[in-house]
């Protein structure tokens, strides 16, 4: 019985040295929470997989905006089309039971969007009366493009579309399911019949 126990130990020993060096192939899978925190997740698998801050700081996950069209829109006070801010609270209070539109502020075309969070929240609300969803500032083209953004323009993800915003006031229509179906340039106001039909 020594004599097994003698041989049983070392072989023991080996096996857990060999187990304990082995390094794993793959990384671990992320945690739930993880799919819902944009600037951690370089693979999103759908629009709904995001949570953002809403300009008041509020995180509010995209998910819960299933079962409903959605128009992302970016945003900014000093620029041309800044007015569109006017169709797009229309747009909102018409059709909001068939479409949630968006906001997402951006500094991105000649620095039109210089304000703080609460000065372009308190712009919103003073000259356009907006009640529409508005989220924090970020950015939305280039190598620091925010992940949703990311997500938006790259057809490897969302499977057709390649288009960045080319100026503020570009649009993204999203299906009930969270499928892209549309990009609009800025210039395509958000009442015009090639949106509301789309809605629809």
């Amino acid at each position: 019985m020594k004599f097994v126990k003698k041989l049983f130990m070392p072989f023991a020993v080996l096996v857990a040295f060999l187990s304990c060096s082995k390094s794993p192939k793959q990384s671990a899978a992320p945690t739930s929470g993880s799919a819902n925190n944009p600037e951690n997740m370089q693979n999103p698998v759908s629009f709904y997989d995001f949570t953002m801050k809403a300009i008041d700081g509020a995180e509010i996950p995209l998910s819960q905006y299933k079962g409903k069209k959605v128009l992302v829109v970016n945003t900014a006070s000093k620029c041309g089309y800044t007015p569109q801010y006017k169709e797009l609270e229309e747009l909102h209070r018409t059709m909001g039971d068939k479409v949630a539109i968006l906001g997402f502020p951006a500094n991105d075309f000649m620095w039109q969007e210089p304000g703080t969070n609460q000065e372009i929240a308190a712009f919103c609300e003073k000259n356009y009366g907006v009640t529409f969803q508005m989220f924090e500032k970020i950015t939305v083209k280039g190598k620091n493009k925010h992940p949703l953004f990311q997500f938006l323009s790259d057809k490897s993800l969302n499977g057709w579309n390649d288009q960045e915003p080319s100026w503020n006031f570009c649009k993204y229509l999203l299906d009930e399911n969270g499928k892209l179906l549309k990009f609009y340039k800025s210039g395509v106001n958000p009442m015009s019949e090639e949106i509301t039909g789309a809605i629809q």
